[in-house]
């Protein structure tokens, strides 16, 4: 069966780049999306260089929605909303994955989160039905993820729609995670703030990849 089409948009970041590198690994069409096609490109080069195999292609963010059944947001929260608003007229029922945390510099070892609820949730409001939103993604270390090691921790997946939450934790599965099925989208808020903790964590013990494991299944 072929694999749907994934847009990685922030994919010349740190997250967004080792996830399209463990898509594009795995077999996937990858498309790199940024704010300028020139940079996603050079992005999907290095994909390719790296993997030997040319499924990797970049262009602006917008395009690259437009192209892709599997939409993944991978950019700053200060970039999120923005982001959003840019790719709107390009979505039309693909899953939008939301990777995003809202950390608040200087102070990103402390859980800030939104009004909302969570950064996930905005994004649902935010597209307003012309897609099926799903979280993932938090946990784990972008610098992990881009190395051939094997990935420990667990990657909470949460959305309302039951099949989307299904097709995510497949994605996380073909990109070396384990997923758990974490209920609803309201329930990234956990996800997300977990991320401050274990900021907090690598801090104070000297680590940078810590991770989490849901013990008792």
């Amino acid at each position: 069966m072929s694999k749907k089409t994934i847009a990685v948009l922030g994919g010349t970041g740190n997250l967004g780049h080792a996830l399209a590198w463990r898509w594009a690994r795995a077999g996937y069409p990858v498309i790199i999306g940024s704010r300028t096609a020139e940079k996603a490109a050079a992005a999907a080069a290095q994909i390719n260089a790296r993997t030997g195999l040319q499924s990797a292609t970049g262009t602006d963010n917008r395009a690259a929605v437009a192209s892709a059944a599997i939409v993944v947001l991978a950019v700053p929260y200060a970039a999120h909303r923005d982001t959003l608003e840019t790719v709107l007229p390009a979505l039309s029922g693909q899953i939008v994955v939301d990777t995003t945390v809202p950390l608040r510099p200087p102070k990103v070892s402390t859980v800030q989160l939104p009004a909302e609820g969570s950064a996930a949730v905005q994004t649902q409001a935010c597209v307003a039905g012309r897609a099926r939103v799903a979280a993932a993604f938090h946990n784990v270390a972008a610098g992990l993820l881009d190395t051939e090691a094997e990935i420990h921790c667990d990657v909470l997946v949460t959305a309302d729609d039951v099949e989307a939450r299904k097709e995510v934790m497949q994605l996380a599965e073909d990109a070396g995670c384990h997923a758990l099925n974490a209920g609803v989208l309201a329930n990234a808020a956990a996800s997300e703030a977990l991320t401050s903790v274990l900021i907090h964590i690598n801090k104070t013990y000297k680590s940078g990849h810590a991770g989490i494991r849901i013990t008792g299944l």
